[in-house]
């Protein structure tokens, strides 16, 4: 069985990392126009890169959940026993899934942790300020920038993950709300491939109505609940 899980801001607010999902359009009371778009960037620079130096440095202050330590066991499962492919999408630019142990993961937009140069496309781990304008140590042509997909920008890595999707046989999305694309079409691309699909979230998304099962609640109780289910099932014993 191939597995496909994509996760959103739900597991890590859980963890008490803010969504910019809320009222207001507000993310960390700034208007999300104002910090996470490409024209931001050119218009204000110091902000967005403030901004992210700061959401950088609150990442000390929070650990990965129930949840995230759960994804991380049934994917050594499945590697350890065979079972199949498993492939972890996270919408989040949080480190909590590698925190966790998760290694077959994908940050379709883009890790605090990362910087990116601008010109030559180099990425290098990141762990600090950057609102001092580093060169990059590849090309020294440019000032490294947060390595977060903004809006206007391309998320990474689709044509890896289109074919994950294709090749699955249950995709599970988890702490998402439905609303931003491409990932909203997910679960639809999974199930035009004959997947089984689960959503579980705090709250009905946008795609609820897409998925064969929803269950509600928190992630940090529900995904380790069905992560026993599932090595359960397939081992004959408990998790």
């Amino acid at each position: 069985m191939n597995i496909v899980v994509l996760t959103g801001a739900g597991i890590s607010q859980e963890s008490g990392l803010s969504t910019f999902r809320g009222g207001g359009g507000l993310w960390e009371d700034h208007q999300v126009d104002d910090v996470s778009t490409a024209k931001a960037l050119q218009k204000n620079p110091d902000l967005v890169y403030r901004f992210f130096d700061e959401r950088r440095g609150a990442l000390d202050a929070v650990e990965p959940n129930l949840a995230h330590m759960a994804l991380s066991k049934l994917e050594w499962h499945w590697r350890e026993g065979r079972k199949g492919s498993f492939l972890l999408i996270t919408q989040n630019v949080d480190d909590l899934h590698e925190r966790a142990g998760s290694a077959e993961l994908i940050h379709m937009h883009g890790a605090l942790k990362s910087a990116l140069c601008p010109s030559c496309g180099a990425r290098r781990p990141w762990d600090g300020p950057m609102v001092s304008r580093p060169n990059c140590s590849s090309c020294g042509r440019d000032w490294l920038r947060p390595d977060i997909v903004l809006f206007e920008e391309m998320p990474y890595q689709l044509g890896r993950i289109d074919k994950a999707l294709k090749a699955c046989s249950l995709f599970v999305s988890i702490g998402t709300s439905g609303a931003v694309y491409p990932a909203c079409d997910f679960v639809r691309t999974a199930k035009s491939y004959a997947a089984k699909t689960l959503e579980i979230n705090l709250e009905a998304s946008e795609v609820s109505a897409d998925f064969d099962e929803v269950r509600r609640g928190y992630a940090g109780a529900l995904v380790p609940e069905w992560v026993e289910g599932m090595i359960g099932d397939l081992d004959g014993g408990p998790f």
